[in-house]
């Protein structure tokens, strides 16, 4: 591809910048041209990449520029959001993977959660048979004492394993709500970090 070529495509990958911004990103490659000479013509389009991953990354380093220069006129503001949904347009593959990876995150942890809820009801239902089973041995004493006496021992164990069961069902529910809050919290700071470094 030659100079000439490379500009018109870049040009057209461009045009609908803000002038300014157009001007100024066609005069920075014109000057890198220049630089190289004709005779690294080559040498300086493989560095630039193509057409499109050149305008691709000058739109993505405008946008993080603009957002963080806070815009002095109406113009410029609604060129920065100009300049931001391009630059979302110009990732359309990105985007798309990590609202998807984030989606699956989502739903990994709403599972895990009613997972633990699934054990706490199952545990509670355990101990209402438990109870019943008590009251149902108090009643068979009457007719026989074995059968109740059994009975009654069944209904005492099923509640205190269903008891056992809810108390580490409730520890579970809270160890993974504090690791998951920890999570979060290293994804946000991790964000701000981010954020002053730039």
């Amino acid at each position: 591809m030659t100079k000439t070529e490379y500009m018109k495509t870049l040009s057209h990958k461009l045009r609908r910048l803000p002038k300014e911004d157009y001007d100024r990103a066609m005069e920075y490659f014109e000057e890198y041209f220049a630089e190289a000479g004709p005779e690294n013509e080559q040498q300086a389009v493989t560095d630039l990449g193509t057409p499109e991953e050149a305008a691709k990354a000058l739109i993505m380093d405008l946008a993080a520029q603009n957002i963080k220069e806070k815009p002095q006129t109406v113009k410029r503001g609604l060129s920065t959001l100009w300049i931001a949904a391009l630059a979302v347009c110009s990732a359309p593959i990105t985007l798309p993977i990590a609202i998807c990876i984030l989606a699956v995150i989502a739903i990994l942890l709403v599972c895990v959660a009613m997972c633990i809820a699934c054990a706490v009801i199952s545990a509670a239902a355990f101990a209402a048979s438990g109870i019943l089973s008590i009251i149902g041995g108090i009643f068979l004493l009457f007719q026989s004492v074995g059968d109740g006496l059994a009975t009654i021992g069944f209904g005492l164990f099923i509640t205190g394993a269903s008891t056992l069961l809810i108390y580490a069902a409730a520890l579970l529910f809270k160890w993974f709500i504090r690791k998951t809050s920890i999570l979060l919290g290293k994804l946000t700071k991790g964000g701000r970090k981010n954020e002053k470094v730039n």
